[in-house]
């Protein structure tokens, strides 16, 4: 019985009874699933995205939606195997699947750790140091981000129905903003499968997810300003997208990703015998066979020096040959079927007319003979090389992308026309370099940077631990400008922040303090009763402030610390010399000297609450210390967040070391862990 997709709205799932559009499987096009939204109240699925996800979400800190989706990426991680085995009928290998059901999970950790990490223990991020705005330092400003109060409405590619997903999915959640999510239809089957998985799971709060399993309907026409539109696929539906009534007249932000025509560019040292030359065909062709060549980031034009041209080609022709081609559950299969018959269709279509500028050299569109699949109700597709005689002034290789295993080969004379051939992709997801020529890697990256997204550098060093051209990670940014769309995806906590207002808020010190949980200067820093070192954490207020004793360093310190540490720099030891330097007034001590005595003089050495200093950050030497010279501290509680472990917490504290003069001559941030038991 064929397989109805469900949508999941109004935390209950949906079937449909009309409408229902046939599903047919990439091996062998029998319809494995059916889809319809007919009967979607999509008005009513905002509203509750809106009304019931999103104060659910927001109610929640960073680290507790972090550890959310460390629980999801855990209960995927249980059931892939299921995945893998229906993901087969989308056309994808085992080695697929990695990129897609493991790459996505992965991505589910990856938010989830840099939440844990990079994140505060609250519901908002304050973003930079705070800004002076008036002469005595009784009126400030800075920075907040706080997340949208709409829905995350994310449409998705058919190529990575599970990562695709995912990879928008973390960071909009781990922002506080709910989503519903809509794969393309032709995979949806898998990323159904995703999603039941995710509310079997019951881990996120009612309202955080909803999913779509068919047309999106009038769902657009209820987006405002508060709701972000992330868009994966072809251009023509992006600017459908952008172009919508609702989206432009409300400015709802619109993320999208799409064609491209990434480059891999070949350096004319990196000739035939090199590790670069075999780095670069080994890359060529695995892009153009994972995921039978239907990746955003696959190489659609190879850049070589035309001296090496029929190298590139006779070594890439001897390596796709030994591609083989057919039913992805095969062990012995390298390349399974495009996603359907239509996207075959299409990309031969895309074939013609590149070569109509070019010669195919490689492969043929219209023939393939499938290891265990029939060439006939199947979507396969035998990989195809192209070459472009005359690349500077062809069309149509820079301007058609064939979505499938398809490249076409271009030689260059020059880097300037390497660079400009790289160009006139019109902006690209990534492009990819291979040479150990550290002038021609300068050339090429600052003259092709502004048109990209990410650029890989691949040579031998790096290759064996590389992640390859074609593999976005969440820690970088994913997208690019002109014909990629001009959106940017994950790029770590960037990502996260796509889904957050930027909010400029002025005030008194105080007040700014006491809203942000963070002691900012100027604001009261009352001293504590017991010096706080003795204070658990829980005990401990943001503001609580020690002031120590002072201290005269001598010149015996000096020449003492040098001779003990080994630091006998002039400064410290030379009269004459440290005069001649403009910054000093003579000898001075050592800044580690400086912040050694000043430990010594807020240290409170008994054993207590206070269990380690673990860090420094965004420490300043502002003035020298002479001999003679006393120096004190002022210890302020910054910041406490909570740590991965209940048993302590950590806290930032403001140090601020001044002379007898009053003047500040260092100022750092202290971190420790306290205990909270």
């Amino acid at each position: 019985m064929t397989n109805i997709l469900d949508s999941y709205a109004l935390d209950r799932w949906f079937t449909p009874e009309a409408g229902l559009v046939d599903i047919p499987s990439a091996i062998d096009g029998r319809v494995v699933a059916r889809a319809s939204t007919r009967g979607l109240d999509f008005a009513a699925m905002v509203r509750h995205a809106r009304e019931v996800g999103g104060p659910a979400l927001r109610r929640l800190t960073f680290h507790q939606r972090a550890d959310m989706l460390k629980a999801l990426g855990a209960h995927l991680t249980a059931h892939k195997d299921a995945l893998y085995a229906l993901a087969a009928d989308t056309g994808a290998t085992k080695r697929d699947n990695f990129f897609d059901i493991d790459g996505g999970i992965g991505t589910l950790y990856a938010y989830a750790s840099r939440g844990r990490r990079e994140l505060p223990g609250e519901r908002f991020v304050v973003e930079g140091a705070p800004e002076a705005l008036s002469k005595n330092g009784t009126f400030i400003g800075l920075h907040v981000l706080t997340p949208l109060h709409g829905v995350a409405v994310h449409v998705n590619a058919f190529n990575f129905p599970c990562w695709g997903m995912l990879e928008k999915l973390a960071p909009a959640i781990l922002a506080g903003m709910p989503v519903i999510t809509k794969p393309a239809t032709a995979t949806a089957y898998v990323a159904e499968a995703v999603v039941k998985l995710i509310i079997e799971a019951n881990i996120l709060p009612a309202g955080a997810l909803q999913f779509v399993a068919g047309s999106t309907g009038d769902l657009l026409d209820h987006l405002t300003g508060q709701d972000v539109l992330s868009f994966t696929g072809s251009a023509a539906t992006s600017q459908a997208l952008r172009d919508h009534p609702a989206v432009s007249r409300n400015a709802v932000r619109f993320i999208a990703e799409r064609d491209s025509l990434n480059a891999a560019v070949l350096g004319p040292d990196a000739v035939e015998g090199t590790p670069e030359f075999d780095l670069f065909i080994a890359e060529v062709v695995r892009e153009m066979t994972v995921k039978a060549g239907q990746k955003c980031t696959a190489i659609r034009r190879i850049i070589v020096p035309k001296a090496q041209e029929s190298a590139v080609i006779a070594a890439l022709a001897v390596r796709l040959a030994a591609i083989p081609v057919g039913d992805p559950r095969r062990d012995d299969v390298r390349m399974g079927p495009l996603a359907s018959r239509a996207q075959r269709t299409a990309t031969r279509e895309a074939v013609r007319e590149i070569a109509a500028e070019a010669e195919i050299v490689f492969g043929d569109p219209e023939k393939v003979e499938p290891v265990g699949g029939d060439a006939d109700t199947g979507a396969f597709m035998a990989p195809v090389l192209l070459r472009c005689p005359e690349p500077l002034t062809a069309t149509a290789p820079h301007a058609v992308e064939a979505f499938g295993p398809v490249a076409t080969v271009m030689g260059y004379d020059t880097l300037a026309d390497a660079l400009v051939l790289v160009a006139k992709g019109e902006g690209s997801l990534v492009a990819s370099v291979y040479t150990y020529d550290p002038a021609v890697a300068e050339e090429l990256v600052f003259g092709i940077a502004a048109h990209h997204g990410r650029l890989v550098l691949i040579d031998r060093d790096c290759a064996k631990e590389s992640t390859g051209h074609g593999s976005p990670l969440p820690g970088l940014v994913h997208g690019g400008p002109g014909r990629a769309g001009g959106g940017e995806e994950m790029g770590g906590l960037r990502g996260v922040f796509h889904y957050m207002q930027r909010t400029a808020i002025e005030g008194s010190p105080a007040r700014l303090s006491a809203l942000t949980r963070t002691w900012l200067s100027g604001a009261p820093a009352p001293l504590s009763a017991e010096h706080p070192f003795k204070h658990k954490f829980d005990a401990l207020s943001v503001g609580d402030t020690v002031e120590t004793a002072s201290r005269t360093i001598t010149l015996e310190d000096i020449e003492h610390f040098a001779h003990f540490t080994g630091d006998t720099f002039y400064a410290h030891m030379d009269e004459d010399a440290a005069k001649a330097n403009p910054f000093f007034p003579g000898r001075v001590a050592h800044g580690y000297l400086i912040l050694s005595f000043a430990a010594g003089l807020f240290v409170d050495p008994a054993p207590g609450p206070l269990l380690a200093n673990y860090g420094l950050d965004s420490l300043r030497f502002l003035k020298p210390v002479s001999p003679g010279d006393a120096i004190r501290v002022r210890l302020t509680v910054k910041n406490k967040q909570p740590a991965r472990k209940p048993e302590y917490g950590e806290v930032r504290w403001d140090a601020e070391v001044f002379n007898q003069d009053g003047d500040t001559v260092a100022r750092y941030e202290l971190l420790t862990m306290s205990s909270r038991v």
